[in-house]
């Protein structure tokens, strides 16, 4: 029972210390300072524009460029970056902050939820964390100086930089250009290439990054060689490469094949320029919400792809949300080891437990459930077409941050719903069980085994 209590204490940290930040920011958003006109941000917004923050989600009630002062964009980055490092990097700052140690069933809970090999060294593992997100966001932030600051003068380009380098890698899709989002740069090489390595790099996962490192000091100090790089890297590093890999790059091929003469979105660019917006449609699709063409403006079909890429997003712990890459590709390859007969689940040569397998079944049940009930009940609340809904809901929930236009004509009523889904969607509709007691203690009786039909 005292092992059960602890689970349930270790969950309400991620669950209400992600409240606690989002209380926190509409507080601060809340102040007349935060504003350009002074005058205080209705409520609804406020909390909105904290949680979509917090939440790395990108959806906006209010444009952020205009709307907000520098104080109040301020608060949004910093609320961007602490929800973005994660959520072990969040809950084991919290503990920090409240001198607190963290215990081995803490410890132990974490690294199941988040399906990371270990979490010895907790402290030094979220210094690490930190340390390398300042890097990457510095020299993300310098390469958009080279277009913000001959545009925007010295001291907005450089503020514009470290925003949108920020935002960029922590998948939020917050931006300080206007309505547009990156539209204006659609044919921009050095806007376009710099936001698609930073959302790649943010939403691959940090075990990926420790492992891509490790492998290639090795080959650096020739203890291994080259052509044995990817050879050398761990099961996870190769699954969440490689899937991230072919949902780019088919993305970016469907995209093409799609929307080639559709004259609203590519019809009427060139060829590069079609390649670049649709592998820039392909990335930020999954979850990092920037949009170099209004998403309005694609075809239903192509719609309907985003969808499934929105609801997959990113890998595990990472800055991405999503059922995640990993989970999804476990999930295929599991089905086809099913069709080709095979016992065993099999993935790059080794044998995969079905343990991780029930445990990715459980995430996109639940996630689909919860999308499923947000989706039908915003269709009752708010009239418009189906796939916009849709759209919205799935966007939410995977914290993407793309719209179909939607989210400016959502009622009050419409803000509180999307709020509920992108905090759901955060911290994991499993979590969000847990915290509130809903799952119970299973025993570990073995019950007769009973034959049923399937398909």
């Amino acid at each position: 029972m005292s092992h059960v209590k602890k689970s349930f204490s270790t969950t309400r940290v991620i669950a209400f210390g992600f409240l606690g930040g989002i209380l926190l920011g509409t507080l601060l958003l809340s102040l007349p300072i935060a504003t350009k006109s002074g005058e205080v941000t209705p409520f609804t917004d406020a909390l909105f524009t904290a949680t979509t923050s917090i939440c790395v989600t990108g959806l906006t009630t209010v444009t952020t460029v205009t709307h907000w002062s520098l104080f109040g964009q301020i608060v949004i980055l910093l609320l961007i970056q602490f929800g973005g490092l994660g959520i072990v990097t969040f809950t084991t700052t919290i503990y920090l902050l409240l001198g607190k140690r963290v215990k081995l069933s803490d410890r132990l809970l974490i690294q199941n939820a988040y399906n990371l090999d270990t979490l010895s060294g907790l402290v030094k593992l979220t210094k690490k964390i930190i340390k390398c997100t300042l890097i990457v966001e510095g020299v993300g932030a310098l390469v958009y100086m080279i277009q913000f600051i001959p545009e925007f003068n010295f001291f907005r380009g450089i503020w514009y930089s470290i925003f949108h380098s920020v935002s960029a890698f922590c998948n939020a899709g917050i931006d300080l250009i206007g309505d547009s989002s990156f539209v204006p740069y659609r044919e921009n090489v050095l806007i376009n290439i710099n936001t698609m390595i930073l959302i790649i790099l943010g939403g691959i996962g940090f075990p990926v990054w420790w492992d891509v490192i490790g492998v290639g000091k090795m080959i650096a100090r020739k203890e291994e060689k080259r052509r044995r790089f990817f050879r050398k890297l761990s099961l996870h590093s190769k699954i969440a490469i490689s899937f991230t890999l072919i949902l780019i790059v088919l993305g970016t091929v469907l995209t093409l094949l799609l929307e080639y003469h559709n004259p609203n979105t590519i019809g009427n660019v060139s060829f590069g320029n079609k390649l670049m917006a649709s592998t820039f449609q392909s990335v930020t699709t999954r979850t990092a919400g920037f949009a170099t063409i209004p998403q309005q403006n694609f075809q239903t079909s192509s719609s309907v792809m985003y969808l499934v890429w929105m609801f997959i997003g990113g890998s595990p712990s990472g800055t991405a949300g999503g059922v995640k890459t990993v989970t999804m590709a476990l999930i295929l390859v599991s089905t086809i080891c099913i069709v080709k007969g095979q016992k065993d689940i099999e993935i790059f040569r080794r044998k995969v437990s079905e343990q991780y397998l029930k445990k990715g079944l459980a995430v996109v049940v639940v996630s689909f459930s919860a999308l499923l009930v947000m989706t039908c009940a915003l269709a009752a609340v708010q009239e418009s077409a189906f796939i916009d809904t849709l759209y919205e809901t799935t966007s939410a929930i995977a914290t993407v941050g793309l719209s179909r236009g939607f989210t400016g004509s959502l009622t009050t009523i419409g803000k509180l719903l999307i709020i509920v889904t992108m905090y759901l969607g955060r911290i994991g509709p499993i979590t969000m069980a847990l915290a509130f007691n809903i799952k119970r203690k299973v025993g570990d009786k073995s019950l007769p085994e009973g034959k049923i039909l399937v398909g």
